[in-house]
């Protein structure tokens, strides 16, 4: 069946890497989906990336291996990348332009959406406020996770960040409610056995059944790379707008999407920016990132944990440096608390929530929790800079005061950060485990809890009540 709207053309002037350029074209669009036929007769898929002069430059997304200049066709469809989206797709497995892998039956679309998704009206926007318990105490603790949120995690090269996020999409629950998040997880430019280890780790723990797995591997095209994300998103957006659900997205790894940003920058030829990375990286990551949030009049809610590696650890990085500046907040994980057997390695002094206060307090968590977070954090600096000072001057030589902040910092990376992987601790618990840790304390040391809260709170008075 024609599809109407269909140009071709045969006149392709070059292939570049992973682009072809064909003359002669008109009345094309950017981001149109195009159909590649070689002279085999095999057909490919592409996207127009621009067009100028009679020139459109598309970009293939299976690769331009075996692509010749004559003989090429080149179709161009008159419509974007559409990805079929019903809710028959929880529970499979996807390859990033959203076909199933899994050896399923096919999908029955209940519609076809654009994977550019539509343009949201800022006012439309509902202000994210609700508590999301991932069990996980540095996270639901010191920096909380609220609905409609997007907060990335920061790791490095070797530090478990995938083990992190498969733990976060089992365990993630909105106080409150009686239905589960449906977790759609795209894994972009991942190695194989990345790929194994999500798989296993839903269908072992039971949450592939509400799980949607979008799979772009490391020896794939780059071009598909910048595809995934997006794809993913777009079911997120009809499960939670459509189908009133709460869906968290979780992106693994926002570097290998940048750097395929990158390599196809290059061989467009552009001027680079910062590291070689495009001028316009910082909007790119926002026309994926800003695709999170809750709309008025909507019961559902897309809430994004987006995982990056920063190269070389190096959060001032552009990939980390522009993502900060986009979402609200961040999660970062510490090579030398791995080191030191702590899971999960997560950097509390270094991390934050910018809506925390928004999901914490009577009714959300519990009246003492923004209380014992200050608190928290202003002891554990103490005890990290202690540390230091130790190392120089001698235990011995601190007061009992300092040694006791000391015991305390151990305290609380022994026992409040570290947990096991499939150790889901509910926000009460967090809490009391928080309040026993800081009895290592003396109550006077308390500057940031009021006197009622400790006297209902504090382990020592508890007996009491």
């Amino acid at each position: 069946m024609a599809i109407t709207g269909v140009r071709e053309y045969s006149r392709v002037s070059e292939i570049r890497g992973p682009l072809v350029l064909v003359e002669g074209v008109s009345a094309v669009s950017y981001d149109e989906i195009v159909e590649v036929e070689l002279p085999t007769g095999e057909i490919r898929r592409g996207r127009v990336l621009d067009v100028s002069r009679g020139l459109a430059v598309v970009q293939v997304f299976e690769g331009t291996t075996g692509i010749t200049a004559t003989g090429t066709k080149v179709r161009f469809l008159g419509k974007p990348l559409e990805l079929p989206v019903s809710e028959d797709m929880l529970g499979r497995v996807f390859n990033g332009l959203g076909e199933p892998i899994d050896g399923g039956p096919k999908i029955i679309a209940e519609d076809e959406r654009d994977i550019n998704g539509a343009p949201l009206n800022p006012a439309e926007r509902a202000y994210p406020e609700d508590f999301i318990q991932t069990g996980v105490s540095a996270i639901d603790g010191m920096n909380t996770l609220v609905r409609g949120q997007k907060l990335p995690i920061f790791s490095g090269s070797g530090l478990p960040h995938n083990v992190l996020a498969a733990q976060i999409a089992r365990q993630a629950t909105v106080r409150g409610e009686e239905e589960e998040f449906a977790v759609i997880f795209a894994a972009i430019g991942i190695k194989y056995d990345d790929y194994i280890f999500f798989r296993n780790f839903f269908e072992q723990t039971g949450a592939l059944n509400r799980v949607a797995m979008f799979v772009n591997l490391a020896n794939e095209p780059a071009m598909i790379r910048l595809v995934t994300p997006r794809a993913a998103l777009t079911l997120a957006e009809y499960l939670a707008y459509e189908r009133d659900m709460h869906v968290l997205v979780i992106l693994t790894d926002m570097t290998n999407y940048a750097e395929a940003l990158r390599e196809i920058s290059a061989a467009r030829e552009e001027v680079p920016g910062r590291q070689g990375y495009p001028g316009y990286l910082y909007s790119d990551l926002a026309s994926i990132y800003e695709r999170a949030g809750r709309v008025k009049g909507k019961k559902g809610s897309i809430t994004q944990m987006p995982i990056l590696t920063m190269p070389n650890d190096d959060i001032t990085h552009p990939i980390p440096d522009l993502t900060g500046y986009i979402t609200e907040g961040q999660i970062v994980l510490s090579r030398s608390l791995h080191n030191r057997g702590i899971y999960p390695p997560i950097d509390v002094l270094m991390s934050l929530s910018r809506l925390m206060k928004e999901g914490i307090g009577p009714g959300k968590t519990r009246e003492d929790h923004a209380e014992i977070k200050d608190q928290l954090y202003a002891a554990y600096s103490r005890g990290v800079e202690l540390r230091s000072l130790a190392a120089v001057v001698g235990e011995e030589s601190l007061s009992e005061t300092d040694r006791r902040y000391l015991k305390f910092a151990d305290a609380f990376e022994k026992r409040f950060l570290t947990q096991g992987v499939r150790e889901n601790r509910s926000i009460e618990e967090t809490l009391d485990l928080a309040w026993e840790v800081l009895a290592e304390l003396p109550e006077e040391e308390l500057f940031h809890v009021k006197e009622e809260t400790i006297k209902k709170y504090h382990p020592r008075h508890r007996g009491s009540r």
